[in-house]
C-alpha cells in the first residue's frame, strides 16, 4: 500500500503550525520548505514520489497556508526559522536533510547555521544563497524598499504589482516551455493568491517579509563560511527559466562546496509543477549517497 499523507497542527509558542507528513517515521527525514507565495501544497505531488524511502515533513511557514500566527507575530526570516526549529524540536527530529525553495532557503539555511550537525544534506531547488542568483529586474523594486527603509511608497508599489493574481500566475508560467504549461494546475496560483496574499493583513505580512529579505543577504557570508568549513552534501537543481532566482545562483554553490552537484531542468520557478518526476529521481539518487 502506498504511503498516505496525514495532516497535523502543532503548537509552537503561540503559533499553530500546520504540516503534512508522509512516509515511515523510522526512515531518514526530509524537511520540505516551501516558498513565496505558496505553502506545503506545492509538494502535494512531489512528496509521495519520495515517501517509500524517506519520512517527509512539509510545514506551512507562518504567514502561509494553514499555519496561524498570533497578531503579535513579527514576520522576519529569523522568526520563521525559529518557529520551524521549534516544530523539529517538538517532533524530536534531530537528523534530517532539507529541500529548500525560494523563501524556504533562508529558513532552512538558518536551521543549518543553528545546528550544522543536524542537517545531513541540502537540496536547493531555486533556493538562493548568493547575490548572483538575484534577477535584477525582479529584485530592484524590493531593493528600493530596503533603500527607502520600508517607505510607504515602496510598500504600495509592491502591493499593487507583486501581490496580485497576475503576478502569482507569472511565477507559474514564466520560463516554462509553452508545451508544458498545460501540466501546471491553475488552482495552485489561485490558492496561493487567495490564501496568502489577498486582503490587507496578508499583504502587510508579505511586504514585511520583502523588507526583511535584506537580512538574508547580510547572512550570506556566514552561510558561505558554513559551506566552506562543513562541506555539507548539496544538490542544486534549478528550473533554468526562473525569472526570480537565475541559474548563476545555482552555479555559485560550487564556489564554496567542493562536491556540489548542479543540475538544471527546463522549467521556471515552480519547477515541480512540470518536472516533479525528474527532480524526484535526482533527489533520490543524491540522497542515496548521504549518510544520515
Amino acid at each position: 500500500m502506498a504511503p498516505q499523507r496525514t495532516h497535523h497542527f502543532a503548537a509552537i509558542d503561540d503559533t499553530a503550525v500546520h504540516y503534512f507528513e508522509i512516509g515511515d517515521p523510522s526512515l531518514p527525514t526530509l524537511l520540505l520548505l516551501h516558498g513565496f507565495p505558496s505553502s506545503s501544497t506545492q509538494y502535494r505531488n512531489f512528496a509521495p514520489l519520495l515517501a517509500d524511502k524517506y519520512h517527509i515533513i512539509a510545514p506551512d511557514l507562518p504567514g502561509f497556508g494553514l499555519t496561524k500566527a498570533p497578531p503579535a507575530y513579527v514576520f522576519t526570516f529569523d522568526n520563521l526559522a525559529k518557529t520551524i526549529s521549534g516544530l523539529l524540536q517538538l517532533l524530536k527530529i534531530t537528523k534530517y536533510a532539507i529541500y529548500i525553495f525560494d523563501y524556504g532557503a533562508p529558513v532552512g539555511l538558518r536551521l543549518a547555521l543553528e545546528a550544522p550537525d543536524s542537517v545531513k544534506a541540502i537540496i536547493s531547488q531555486n533556493g538562493n544563497a548568493y547575490e548572483e542568483g538575484l534577477e535584477p529586474g525582479f529584485w530592484e523594486p524590493v531593493k528600493k524598499l530596503w533603500r527607502t527603509e520600508n517607505s510607504q511608497e515602496a510598500r504600495d508599489w509592491l502591493r499593487d504589482n507583486y501581490l496580485t493574481l497576475a503576478a502569482t500566475e507569472m511565477q507559474y508560467s514564466a520560463g516554462f516551455p509553452k508545451e508544458d504549461l498545460k501540466l501546471v494546475d491553475p488552482s495552485q496560483w489561485n490558492l496561493d493568491f487567495t490564501q496568502n496574499q489577498e486582503g490587507r493583513e496578508n499583504q502587510d505580512r508579505q511586504i514585511d517579509l520583502f523588507y526583511d529579505y535584506r537580512t538574508n543577504l547580510s547572512l550570506y557570508p556566514r552561510i558561505h563560511a558554513y559551506f566552506r568549513e562543513k562541506q555539507p552534501p548539496v544538490l542544486a537543481i534549478w528550473g533554468k527559466g526562473d525569472p526570480i532566482f537565475v541559474p548563476p545562483g545555482a552555479e555559485a554553490f560550487k564556489k564554496h562546496l567542493k562536491h556540489a552537484q548542479v543540475q538544471f531542468v527546463d522549467a521556471g520557478h515552480f519547477a515541480l509543477e512540470t518536472k516533479g518526476g525528474e527532480i524526484a529521481e535526482a533527489v533520490l539518487k543524491f540522497l542515496g549517497g548521504v549518510s544520515f
